[in-house]
């Protein structure tokens, strides 16, 4: 892939009330694409069940870090990547289906189906012990004035 044209990263602590602190950064960043609202909310969807799915499976007894990088590629192409250096997960596949989860009967297991709805590319790479990291793709509409280089 090129180079981005524009990147930012932002590290937090992996508590609850910072999912919509990550929310609300990325789609401010993104926002210089002048995307639909539709889009701009896919991402902020899809941003919080990574988060989420980070802060609830990857830290679930303690407080780590999260980290959040955005990138904007030519074209109104954005990536999305949200790391932790958590638990890890023992079965990506299984992870991925819908309804399962291991966060108890209060999680609904639909993170992962969830953010592959919202956006066109969704790849998971975990190690047990080591972390996660969940990298998110989508190709926005250009638009006229937009800084995505139409």
């Amino acid at each position: 892939m090129k180079k981005p044209l524009n990147s930012m990263t932002v590290t937090f602590d992996s508590r609850s009330v910072n999912e919509g602190f990550a929310r609300v950064c990325a789609a401010s960043f993104v926002a210089q694409l002048d995307p639909t609202m539709d889009e701009l909310n896919d991402l902020k969807t899809a941003v919080s069940e990574a988060v989420t799915n980070a802060i609830v499976h990857g830290y679930p007894d303690c407080v780590g870090k999260i980290t959040l990088t955005v990138k904007i590629f030519e074209n109104s192409l954005v990536e999305i990547l949200v790391r932790d250096k958590g638990r890890g997960i023992p079965d990506i596949e299984k992870a991925r289906q819908p309804l399962y989860t291991t966060g108890g009967k209060e999680r609904s297991g639909m993170g992962f189906t969830i953010m592959e709805s919202f956006m066109d590319q969704l790849t998971v790479r975990s190690q047990p012990g080591k972390g996660t990291a969940v990298r998110m793709k989508k190709r926005l509409s250009v638009r006229l004035g937009a800084g995505g280089q139409a």
